[in-house]
């Protein structure tokens, strides 16, 4: 018999959603920890009390990754079921999933849905990223030209979602693995801080290591989507996207191949920060600006390894 995964959620400012979440969970009579990244909002009080349920809240901010070690950490299951805080479980995650990563593949994920029902095609699951796929999302050919091949291939849009396959990418909202993996691994990588990237990061190690992905398309989980993210504050959430892209090319790319991905970040992300109309100071603009070429500096480097890369934070 499969042993039920322990399921983690990392919230910050998640008091919308997180009941929902958590509530789906144990009608699956699953066992839950909620780290919590210093929320300011009613995220604490709004999560049942349950004895399945083990909150875990950190006064400062661990970001995405090190929420997710810290949970690890503190608990003993052998797999662990990471689920954004905006999701419900629509179906048995548990007898679905978790055979087959104890018994085929190193991890697993669903199908992502609107509310709607409408499978979330070209972010439940995507391929790893290129120097030239992340050249088009800086550049924004991806949001002008959606259809572009690059795009994709990026997304998976010449994949149909609902055919059960090995993929690269899932989507950190829903992403099954096991214990031994991340202990392999050396956990999720902190120096992406605090979101964007880290889930990328681990598959790519994984994959690399020799492992592989499912996806199951027979598991949905319904994902509201970006919750957390749109409460940053513009500036600082580019600084931290841009943060963490230029932290995944130092770690992952060829010297070569992260110099044209620093050079397009400064082409196409300087002028658009300066002249953004959003009412933001110039010390504010010139903070952000100061933060990108300091990580774009790293992509001129030799060398691939993370030390002293400020891995996102503004």
């Amino acid at each position: 018999m499969s042993a039920s995964p322990l399921v983690v959620f990392i919230t910050h400012n998640s008091s919308a959603f997180i009941a929902k979440a958590i509530n789906s969970c144990l009608k699956q009579d699953l066992s839950i920890y909620v780290v919590d990244n210093a929320s300011t909002d009613d995220t604490l009080a709004a999560i049942p009390a349950h004895s399945n349920v083990r909150v875990l809240a950190s006064p400062a901010n661990l970001g995405f990754a090190g929420g997710v070690n810290r949970a690890v950490r503190q608990s003993d299951s052998p797999l662990i079921l990471l689920l954004n805080p905006d999701t419900e479980l629509l179906d048995p995650i548990g007898p679905m999933l978790a055979p087959v990563v104890e018994k085929r593949h190193s991890a697993a994920a669903g199908l992502l849905v609107n509310p709607s029902g409408i499978p979330q095609k070209g972010f439940s699951f995507r391929r790893l990223p290129t120097v030239v796929t992340l050249a088009f999302e800086v550049l924004g050919i991806n949001r002008i030209w959606p259809g572009n091949p690059v795009n994709r291939r990026f997304r998976c849009l010449d994949v149909d979602p609902l055919l059960p396959q090995e993929i690269e990418q899932p989507a950190g909202a829903c992403f099954l693995f096991r214990r031994s993996d991340w202990e392999r691994l050396g956990g999720f990588d902190e120096a992406f801080y605090p979101v964007w990237f880290e889930d990328v990061d681990f598959c790519k190690r994984l994959l690399a290591a020799g492992g592989s992905i499912w996806f199951s398309p027979s598991v949905r989980i319904l994902h509201h989507g970006g919750h957390s993210v749109q409460k940053i504050e513009l500036g600082c959430r580019q600084r931290v996207w841009y943060g963490s892209l230029l932290t995944y090319a130092v770690k992952h790319f060829s010297p070569s191949a992260r110099r044209v991905l620093a050079v397009t970040v400064g082409f196409a992300v300087v002028p658009r920060i300066l002249f953004r109309g959003s009412g933001e100071s110039f010390r504010s603009r010139s903070s952000s600006i100061k933060f990108i070429w300091r990580l774009a500096r790293k992509c001129f480097q030799t060398g691939r390894s993370t030390e002293d890369v400020p891995g996102g934070k503004p």
